[in-house]
């Protein structure tokens, strides 16, 4: 058995989750979110506790089963607290600012690179103009519109110059040595 895949999902106050067949919807202070999983899976919810089984051991109902309960688990905690993503500008003249919805960055290019975020994904400045923090509460698109405006401009290995997770961590490489 699924060492993850066999753990019950408790339900916390304040989340509502429904299941119809092999879709489940969770509702939540923070919004709401839906997903439609594998009709080979069962998944149940006795007295707010969501438990996932699978019907046999192949390997592809072994795969599925501890995805499935992850999943769903991350739908849960994301209604209920949300999920967030730090990044850092570091660059002389690199900023960014926001414009209604949209996020305005200049990053040593000769035009200013602008991002929309998706919806039900919120990105706010803070700092000096050099800290982004992307918040939303599906875990998925969080991560996937942060690691979207990292692409703009990835951190360079020579002075570190880009845009970076907060705590992540840069291999530096040594410049030319020159001619002795």
């Amino acid at each position: 058995m699924s060492r993850i895949g066999k753990m019950p999902i408790t339900i916390p106050a304040g989340a509502e989750v429904t299941i119809s067949g092999n879709r489940v919807t969770v509702k939540g202070p923070k919004g709401s979110l839906e997903r439609e999983f594998n009709p080979g899976l069962t998944i149940a919810m006795d007295n707010g506790i969501v438990t996932v089984t699978r019907p046999n051991d192949e390997q592809k109902n072994r795969a599925l089963h501890g995805l499935t309960r992850t999943l769903i688990s991350n739908m849960v905690e994301g209604v209920t607290k949300g999920y967030t993503k730090e990044l850092e500008i570091n660059g002389i003249g690199y900023r960014a600012s926001m414009q209604g919805t949209q996020l305005l960055m200049n990053l040593g290019y000769s035009h200013q690179v602008i991002y929309q975020p998706a919806e039900g994904i919120k990105i706010e400045v803070a700092g000096q103009q050099n800290k982004i923090i992307v918040s939303g509460a599906s875990k998925e698109m969080v991560g996937q519109a942060a690691a979207e405006i990292r692409e703009k401009r990835p951190p360079e290995p020579y002075l570190g110059k880009g845009i970076k997770y907060a705590g992540e961590v840069i291999r530096r490489k040594e410049g030319k040595t020159g001619k002795k």
